[in-house]
């Protein structure tokens, strides 16, 4: 499954800087990890998960694959850019094809680094950035509407429903508010996401901090924290230019060098399991002799989901689940001793997936 974190921000935020040292972190993990970089300004990197190593040790597993996730660097944007200004239209479409958005903010004060606005404002800065996309959003929703209300008016049920959807997104965007603040029924989200609203992507504040900010933050990271608990988002601090510092560090050096900085790893890590939750994704294990492998689905997929995201045949086929949930598999020391624990269990198709999961799936061919 292919899940698409977008990297956006305006220009000298520092957005480059760690997207090299995400992608340098991917090939250094490529020692370990099956990593490929697909396009120049796309890196595909494995979410760290120490229970993965855990796992592995107990099972002796001969190797280790990890769930993954894909960061695209999306051009900067410029106020405008909903006009096509500097690279807008670019950066519209590029960022419609990603699932959540990672939006650095540069909160940090550097006379040599030029600000497109003249001013160090992250909390200005993001509503800019989400301005621009709302126009976009609010400007594609106001053509697409109009045929599909000559749809609803003639009595057609699927444009009456579409019709009552584009319209709640259109009235928050009018009054300035990001699609993804529409309250929905359960039935109405899947069909809300479908109308491909760059607003309703869920958002990581990502604050670029100085080097001597990395541990705690500063004063202009505390105002988009504010800003994130405020609209139900997230928000992670980084020094960028930290971070491209320990990717280029061998491993042995990098947790000596953490350390004398105060960190306990290095930011990219937060950042990379931040992106995951927010896709609301979650993970399960299979596990063996052969390999202990990762698996991404989204919170509250049932087990024959959970089947099909290793082939698809396992979904179809699906007759149970044998399951052992992590913390039983760790404490029984494998698979045996939860048996003899009775952790063992045998979930049927309606079983939801819990985070951290031990499965084996059983089929029919």
């Amino acid at each position: 499954m292919g899940f698409k974190c977008g990297i956006v921000g305006l220009p000298n935020v520092g957005k480059s800087t760690l997207f090299n040292a995400l992608t340098q972190t991917a090939a250094a993990q490529a020692a370990n990890y099956p990593f490929c970089t697909i396009e120049p300004n796309v890196g595909d990197v494995a979410v760290p998960d120490p229970r993965i190593e855990k796992l592995a040790a107990i099972a002796k597993s001969a190797e280790i694959i990890p769930t993954r996730i894909t960061f695209v660097d999306i051009a900067g944007l410029v106020r405008g850019a909903s006009k096509g200004e500097g690279l807008g239209n670019q950066f519209l479409a590029n960022i419609r094809e990603v699932d959540a958005i990672a939006h650095v903010l540069r909160c940090f004060e550097d006379d040599d680094i030029t600000h497109v606005e003249g001013r160090i404002d992250p909390v200005g800065d993001a509503e800019t950035v989400e301005t621009e996309l709302m126009l976009a959003d609010l400007e594609s929703l106001e053509r697409r509407i109009i045929p599909i209300e000559k749809k609803a008016k003639g009595g057609e049920k699927e444009a009456k429903e579409q019709f009552a959807l584009m319209s709640k997104a259109i009235a928050l965007l009018r009054e300035g508010k990001p699609a993804r603040q529409a309250e929905l029924t359960p039935e109405e989200r899947e069909p809300y996401r479908q109308l491909g609203l760059m607003t309703q992507k869920p958002v990581l504040y990502v604050c670029n901090v100085d080097e001597g900010s990395t541990a705690e933050g500063n004063e202009f990271s505390k105002r988009v924290e504010e800003k994130a608990k405020n609209e139900g988002a997230r928000s992670v601090v980084i020094s960028a230019r930290i971070e491209e510092e320990v990717a280029q560090l061998a491993a042995a050096e990098r947790e000596e060098f953490l350390q004398s900085i105060g960190l306990e790893e290095p930011g990219l890590n937060r950042m990379i399991r931040a992106g995951y939750d927010l896709l609301g994704l979650i993970t399960f294990f299979t596990v063996g002799p052969k390999e202990a492998r990762a698996w991404t689905v989204t919170k509250g997929s049932r087990a024959p989901q959970a089947a099909g995201v290793i082939h698809t045949d396992f979904e179809h086929g699906f007759i149970r689940a044998e399951t052992i949930a992590y913390d039983d598999y760790i404490a029984g020391n494998g698979e045996a001793g939860a048996r003899d624990a009775g952790k063992f269990r045998l979930e049927g198709k309606d079983y939801v997936v819990a985070d951290g999961d031990v499965m084996h799936f059983r089929f029919n061919a």
